[in-house]
């Protein structure tokens, strides 16, 4: 079937004018069936919620380990040091560029965690898995005793392999290294013995 104007006569304007019409129209109506597919690129509740506090299970931690959760987008680590991690610590102040966490206090250590262990609970230990230098990651590195780019009487800590900056087992840095700071320490507190929830702290 022919797609001719009825009344209008080939290469007539009236023609076109309305081809050109229904064009527009075909247009606008794709445009508004796009909208509701459009809306589903919005940010989900749960992207909104990124800014929120995170609630840990500490429970099955053990001695010795550690486990890392996202808070706005940054690795937080959670360890359980062991008693022998502990008790390393104090000795360690005179090798640390800052021992006390003296250095930015509001930005990076809360009033409760300006103790050796930069911890509310001595065994558990919190902080953002960021190296203060350029923003890289530190690797675990627990163990004791010498090892490749550690001193021979490491006592356990955290290695920066991208440019050789080590921290204590209290996120301390030690002197002469390329990051400025300790590692930061979130806001957080404890709902219970086995419940951690970091991002905030107004009962801490």
């Amino acid at each position: 079937m022919s797609d001719t104007l009825v009344g209008a006569k080939p290469n007539d304007p009236s023609k076109r004018t309305w081809i050109i019409a229904s064009t527009c129209v075909g247009i606008a109506g794709a445009a508004a069936t796009a909208v509701p597919f459009v809306s589903t690129f919005q940010p989900s509740e749960r992207a909104k919620a990124a800014g929120a506090a995170v609630e840990v299970d500490i429970s099955s931690i053990k001695p010795g380990e550690k486990v890392t959760v996202e808070w706005r987008g940054k690795p937080v680590w959670v360890v359980r040091r062991t008693p022998e991690q502990l008790a390393a610590l104090p000795a360690l102040d005179g090798a640390l560029a800052d021992p006390q966490s003296k250095r930015k206090p509001d930005e990076l250590t809360p009033a409760y965690a300006r103790n050796p262990g930069r911890s509310i609970k001595p065994e558990f230990f919190v902080a953002v898995g960021i190296c203060t230098h350029l923003g890289c990651s530190p690797s675990d590195k627990f163990q004791s005793g010498p090892q490749a780019s550690l001193p021979d009487d490491w006592k356990g800590g955290f290695l920066c392999p991208c440019h050789g900056s080590t921290f204590d087992m209290a996120g301390r840095v030690f002197k002469n290294k390329p990051a400025p700071d300790n590692l930061e320490i979130p806001p957080h507190m404890y709902l219970s013995d086995s419940r951690l929830l970091i991002g905030e702290d107004t009962k801490a």
